[in-house]
């Protein structure tokens, strides 16, 4: 291997004062039997193309790993699980101190998941208002219980602590009052036969069902929409000439109960969504949208109560809090010195209150990283999965300080990375590569950093130490333009966008300062959009039963060919033979997931393969049968670059393939679990579906931050895919931090000049080196770096 790299000693491999983690005969995943030695106490970063196999080593090898001796180290029934979870495949680590995982994972959305309670820091203020808060005279002194919205003790009866109420109104459930009840006034109604039962109920209670709905007289259109009554009556269906229907006894239910239980009790998200379109969230009249009980709301510390304090952005909360008593001290010295590093990652824009769900991949990771700096734990191995997800460049180099921070306290720092400046500040790379799946899964290199610029096969390091100028692009000339706004929500205050149509945009600033709520007022309606297609970074599934295969489409055609083959027609196997989703073909064991999903007490439930068919997903029977010698469980083994060879004469199957190889996603296996699938990934996948799907003339694509958890050369793969985009004639709308990309744009928004209160204005528009010139952005300085050796 190039580089430095540390002889392996037998004898002293084993010492726990090795300075090295040593790593041999890796081989997770695409990983070719990997040697490698990383020394401990430095910031180490792993880097590579997408799928070269970084995240294997670091995550799938290096952390796995600790978190089996973990396993190993605590009670007997954990270590019954280390057999199902699996080891990690490696022949031995040595030299490896406990570790800690940082990754990219949404933790579960709930509403009662906020900023306060990710970070702790709503527990510490909760104790500071129950010991040190102003009480009312003869008032008895709460328990910190009482201050939080999610305890019986202290949520508001009325809401239940949610702070919302859903109300529903006439207008509505009936958007449009001309219309009779037949012809389908009552929108909120469910469709096909229960909203043709409900209006035939309401006519033999004798209501007029022909009559235009504002002629109604208003007590009845009052108790049709809003009665708790569910009458029984006899309804005796109209015939039609070929049905015989007989006589039946139906139950009213008023159209405000039909959506309320619909939005409570549903289990179809669909139906959900539906009935939501009919209910206004309005704040709690009890408690004001607080959350709390009123006894909660009578305590105040500093003038404010603890919902004030919540609603605060963090940097305001961190000013308003003075200590005014030696309890009220040592309270309020804990919280600054909690609320410290939230602010040195500059996401002092967020409040206490704002929910996780509402949070960015990036921002989750960062608020974790900076209770991870208050935990005090030191000689520990933090792993990290692209902390600068989502970073403005200027937000990058306070991450920096946090990650020495993070070193200097004596622990390791293993970075998951491909941000060129993070890169740059490290003390060791990794390198991985050279390709991507299996054309990757091999150390190209492990040193500093500035050695890595002899390693000629690294992609890496051609980006790294590349300072030749970029290429000069023709700025495109707007067909017309797109308005938005003006826009009144979070911290945009009436702000208006011209977004020019069938060009490149990206819309820049730091993070908090606008960028997706402005992008998420472009929908549909507005004029000049044809056709809108809004390609995030949600999951494509949140189970291994959704997968690349599935999402696209290509497995039904995959079946077809499985079910066209001799031996299948002699079995009598149909198409629904080959699905892992239905019962026939699949193993019964997992139902088809090729995982069983292992509950551990004290940590979040893991999946581990399952004991019956290792992880095909079909039973024996179903195996037997093969297309051109493979059976259905390998053809989803094949990668995506495999099995475009493999398919190349079945057209529907070639095409879908392709759009995947253009998008750079040629690595993954076809029937890759979600689960295993980055936010960056599921978004391609998103956006190959949407190519591969015929032109149906100007759409408008818009895209939040599309190069995220991607190496530089990836990033120049799907730019080439935007930018051919906007040459056939579309509009790409792009939320960026590279600056790569957005020199590359037609034009540019920037938005800030800082993140919440300090952001949320449109500070420069214009083509980039327009834009790079701009006075107060907080942009424009990055941007005139990559900028300038291009006019030089």
């Amino acid at each position: 291997m190039p580089g430095p790299h540390v002889p392996h000693n037998g004898s002293h491999g084993h010492d726990a004062h090795d300075p090295y983690v040593r790593v041999r005969g890796a081989r997770e995943h695409n990983l070719k039997g990997v040697d490698v030695d990383i020394p401990r106490d430095v910031l180490a970063v792993f880097t590579g193309v997408s799928g070269s196999g970084k995240s294997s080593l670091a995550f799938g090898t290096i952390y796995a790993e600790a978190q089996r001796r973990y396993f190993e180290s605590v009670a007997p029934y954990a270590r019954r699980l280390i057999h199902q979870v699996g080891a990690p495949k490696v022949g031995e680590i040595t030299g490896l101190p406990p570790a800690v995982s940082l990754q990219q994972r949404r933790s579960a959305p709930t509403s009662r998941s906020s900023v306060g309670t990710v970070t702790n820091l709503s527990n510490s203020l909760r104790m500071l208002f129950s010991r040190a808060g102003d009480y009312p005279p003869g008032a008895e002194r709460l328990d910190s219980d009482a201050f939080s919205p999610n305890t019986a003790a202290g949520a508001c009866p009325e809401c239940h602590g949610l702070g919302q109420v859903h109300r529903t109104s006439e207008e509505l459930l009936v958007p449009d009052p001309s219309l009779s009840i037949r012809d389908g006034a009552i929108a909120a109604w469910p469709g096909a036969w229960q909203g043709k039962n409900l209006r035939d109920i309401l006519d033999a209670l004798g209501h007029d069902v022909d009559r235009p709905w504002r002629e109604l007289p208003a007590e009845a259109r009052e108790w049709i929409l809003f009665t708790d009554e569910q009458p029984v009556v006899t309804v005796h269906p109209v015939r039609d000439a070929d049905r015989i229907q007989r006589p039946y006894q139906g139950t009213y239910m008023s159209a405000r109960r039909y959506v309320m239980k619909t939005f409570s009790d549903s289990k179809s998200p669909t139906l959900r969504t539906k009935a939501e379109r009919f209910l206004a969230g309005a704040p709690c009249p009890a408690c004001g949208g607080s959350r709390l009980r009123p006894e909660s709301l009578a305590v105040t510390f500093c003038g404010r109560t603890i919902a004030e304090f919540a609603a605060l952005p963090i940097t305001d909360l961190d000013s308003a809090l003075h200590a005014t008593s030696e309890t009220a001290r040592v309270l309020t010295e804990d919280l600054h010195s909690r609320i410290a590093p939230i602010l040195e990652l500059g996401l002092g824009y967020l409040s206490l209150d704002r929910p996780t769900p509402t949070l960015s991949a990036g921002e989750l990771q960062r608020l974790r990283l900076a209770t991870q700096l208050r935990s005090g734990l030191f000689g520990v191995v933090y792993v990290l999965d692209e902390p600068s997800a989502g970073l403005h460049p200027a937000d990058t180099e306070a991450l920096l300080t946090v990650l020495e921070r993070l070193k200097a306290a004596g622990n390791s720092v293993f970075v998951v990375e491909h941000h060129l400046d993070v890169m740059r500040g490290a003390d060791w790379l990794v390198d991985v590569g050279p390709h991507a799946g299996e054309h990757g899964g091999e150390v190209l290199y492990s040193g500093p950093v500035a050695d890595l610029a002899s390693v000629a096969e690294s992609a890496t390091a051609h980006y790294l130490f590349d300072h030749s100028p970029a290429a000069v692009r023709q700025v495109r000339t707007a067909r017309g333009e797109l308005k938005v706004g003006p826009v009144t929500r979070h911290n945009l205050h009436g702000v208006t966008a011209e977004f020019p149509l069938g060009v490149f945009t990206a819309v820049t600033g730091v993070s908090g300062s606008g960028k997706s709520t402005l992008i998420g007022e472009i929908t549909e309606d507005l004029p000049g959009v044809r056709r809108l297609v809004s390609v995030d970074q949600k999951p494509i599934g949140r189970t291994p039963r959704s997968n690349l295969a599935t999402y696209t489409g290509l497995f039904d055609v995959v079946r077809k060919q499985f079910a066209a083959t001799d031996a299948a027609r002699e079995r009598s196997y149909g198409v629904g033979r080959f699905s892992f989703n239905v019962a026939g073909g699949r193993c019964e064991t997992c139902q088809g997931e090729g995982f069983v999903s292992v509950e551990l007490l004290f940590l979040p439930s893991t999946y581990a393969p399952c004991p019956d068919c290792g992880g095909a997903r079909y039973n024996p029977e179903t195996l037997q049968v093969t297309y051109r010698g493979r059976n259905i469980a390998q053809v989803l083994d094949l990668t995506v670059e495999s099995a475009a060879e493999f398919f190349a004469d079945t057209p529907a199957v070639a095409r879908s393939l392709a759009t995947l190889l253009d998008v750079g996603l040629g690595y993954l296996r076809l029937g890759q679990p979600a689960t295993e699938l980055s936010g960056g990934e599921a978004q391609r996948i998103k956006l190959a579906s949407e190519l591969q799907r015929g032109r149906r003339g100007h759409t408008l694509y818009l895209l939040d931050e599309p190069t995220t958890g991607l190496h530089p050369a990836d990033v120049e793969v799907l730019m080439r895919q935007l930018h051919g985009l906007v040459d056939a004639g579309h509009t790409v709308i792009v939320v960026e931090h590279d600056m790569s990309v957005v020199a590359g744009a037609d034009w540019v928004i920037d938005l800030g000049p800082g993140g919440g209160d300090a952001g949320g204005r449109i500070v420069a528009a214009g083509t980039p080196t327009r834009v790079a010139e701009a006075e107060g952005s907080a942009t424009a300085p990055y941007l005139r770096q990559v900028l300038e050796p291009r006019t030089a």
